[in-house]
């Protein structure tokens, strides 16, 4: 089809005619949208709309959970599809391409088309799409060539599917394109089955990371795959009341509404309670664990047992905020933190971020903003560098979040102005970072305790990184953030980086991983790839309790222990039996 036919058609169809090409009728839904709402033309052969790496880097921090979990299902989808010169995109919840696996043969073309990361596939960008279009309808969709309202894109065929989060949320987008296929768009009906399955195995993956505590309940209409590709699902607290969801698990109990299963007990859709659900593990044969509907219908279910020892309900990962979950791994000390913050963050509580140089405060103090943030600004302010223009500027400000970025470094004149401005300006939510504690402050004149009181709320304590003990999801997440190569670290590499002290923490860390993955000559970084360690980690030891919370952080590793302390291990050894500590039983 020529682009002046396809304007054509467009103008026909806006104009209350039929189509001679037999659009779905989401397509033309779809063309309407993008004239009578976003204004689009379809005559503008405008180029792919590319995010800035800073903008990509906040997206895909905010979708790390999701990409971790989806990556090892996109892997497979792409093994299947990449003879026919396919290209994956996972994208966000607002559009932008967080992932994408395609060949880099046409890595130029790719990104020309806006098949690659950081592309914003938002329909009111891009007009009709694969990933725009199933945003909007929540559907699994195919866009094929002239499909597309603009005329940049229709060479191209984009099948997409929805991916739900576990309260039945669309959080993000599974799609399959190709920059040239064959004109039928019957010839997409494989890769159509192939995106949903793998979303809804994306789906699964994310209920069953993100509810190891609780009873999750797998249904399915047949016994043939029941345990091995279940067809939907839901988590079950201790009572039986549903927690958490597969988008399919609507479908499949209430067929009717679809949606409105959180929160429901289960023995109100089914003939069974929770005490049931030992009954219907592995050990009977799938075909004789019949679930009964109340309308009469049968499925076949497969429960799974918790997988941690139970805990309080608002302990629950799932009561976290992905901005904040995605700050820490296992990490008791964080834990709490991420749940504490969680609650403060939809108030006005000033807060203060205290810990080491690149403990990642800023980082916290971002994902607070956007978990309340509800399209409010946020004001940075680097207190190293600040002048009375500063002060002056922000008299004027939206309100919103005002970030105070090393607010221990404030000279009298300063503290003086920000008190000023923080009682004329209410209407500022106001988070502070320091590296010392400000009550301690010796310096000359010291830190004003009015203002103090007025910054701290509640001050929050962020571990140093040789304190964490979730380095190894850290060391993960970094590598995955800070390239686009899918590599992976050698046995003696990933022990290397767990025994080292990190006195600059995690951006010392970034910028290890930064070297390593580029000077890396193969898919696996091994030791000689690793930069030396840069400068030393005054000891934090001395008293027993810290020396047992280093230890814990390292597993009682006693070699681990000893090159983050810079000692040798026979003196941990000796100070471990003169402390009288013992590991955990």
């Amino acid at each position: 089809m020529s682009d002046l036919t396809h304007i054509r058609e467009i103008d026909r169809v806006l104009s209350g005619r039929a189509s001679d090409n037999h659009r779905d009728p989401l397509v033309l839904d779809s063309w309407r949208r993008c004239v009578e709402t976003y204004g689009l033309d379809p005559a503008k052969a405008e180029a792919a709309h590319i995010v800035t790496d800073t903008e990509l880097r906040l997206h895909r921090e905010q979708a790390e959970r999701l990409i971790a979990t989806a990556r090892s299902g996109l892997k497979s989808l792409f093994r299947q599809v990449a003879e026919q010169n396919y290209v994956l995109l996972l994208a966000d919840a607002k559009g932008i391409c967080v992932d994408s696996f395609g060949d880099p043969r046409f890595e130029e073309e790719l990104r020309r088309s806006g098949l690659y990361l950081g592309s914003d596939w938002s329909e009111d960008l891009a007009g009709t799409c694969g990933v725009g279009s199933c945003l909007v309808t929540g559907e699994a969709v195919t866009i094929h060539q002239s499909d597309h309202f603009g005329i940049a894109h229709t060479p191209l065929s984009c099948t997409a599917a929805p991916i739900y989060d576990a309260h039945g949320k669309l959080s993000a987008v599974l799609d399959v394109s190709l920059l040239r296929s064959p004109s039928p768009k019957s010839s997409q009906n494989l890769a159509m089955n192939l995106v949903k399955a793998s979303a809804r195995r994306v789906e699964m993956a994310n209920l069953m990371a993100m509810t190891r505590r609780d009873w999750v309940l797998r249904f399915s209409t047949s016994p043939e795959f029941l345990e091995v590709d279940p067809e939907a699902a839901v988590a079950l607290d201790g009572s039986g009341r549903i927690i958490g969801m597969t988008h399919a698990a609507g479908t499949l109990l209430l067929p009717d509404t679809g949606d409105g299963l959180i929160g429901k007990r289960i023995d109100a859709l089914l003939d069974m309670s929770v005490d049931d659900l030992p009954d219907l593990m592995r050990g009977r044969p799938a075909e004789e664990r019949v679930l009964r509907l109340k309308d009469g219908r049968g499925l076949y279910g497969h429960a799974i047992a918790p997988q941690q020892a139970r805990v309080a309900p608002h302990r629950s990962a799932l009561d976290i905020p992905a901005p904040l979950a995605n700050l820490a791994g296992a990490d008791p000390a964080l834990n709490r933190l991420q749940r504490r913050a969680a609650r403060l963050a939809p108030t006005q509580v000033p807060l203060i971020l205290q810990g080491e140089t690149g403990t990642g405060k800023e980082r916290f103090a971002r994902a607070i903003h956007v978990c309340a943030a509800q399209g409010r600004a946020l004001h940075v302010v680097r207190c190293t560098a600040v002048g009375s223009d500063t002060w002056q500027s922000l008299q004027t400000a939206p309100s919103g979040t005002l970030f105070l970025k090393g607010v221990d470094e404030l000279d009298p004149t300063a503290q003086s102005a920000l008190l000023e401005l923080i009682e004329q300006r209410t209407d500022f939510r106001v988070i502070s970072s320091c590296q010392t504690d400000l009550r301690a402050d010796d310096r000359p004149g010291g830190f004003r305790a009015d203002l103090f009181y007025r910054l701290a709320g509640d001050v929050m304590i962020l571990p140093p990184l040789r304190l964490r003990h979730d380095i190894d999801w850290l060391i993960d997440r970094v590598l995955r953030r800070h390239t686009a190569k899918d590599l992976s670290l050698s046995a003696a590499a990933r022990a290397e980086l767990a025994g080292r002290p990190w006195p600059g923490n995690i951006r010392e860390l970034e910028s290890v991983m930064d070297v390593a993955a580029a000077v890396a000559e193969s898919n696996v970084i091994d030791l000689p790839d690793l930069p030396m360690p840069q400068g030393t980690q005054k000891s934090d030891t001395q008293s027993d309790a810290a020396l047992e919370a280093l230890l814990d952080a390292c597993g009682w590793n006693m070699s681990r222990a000893a090159r983050r302390m810079g000692v040798n291990r026979s003196t941990v050894l000796r100070r471990i039996r003169k402390a009288g500590l013992s590991p955990p039983a």
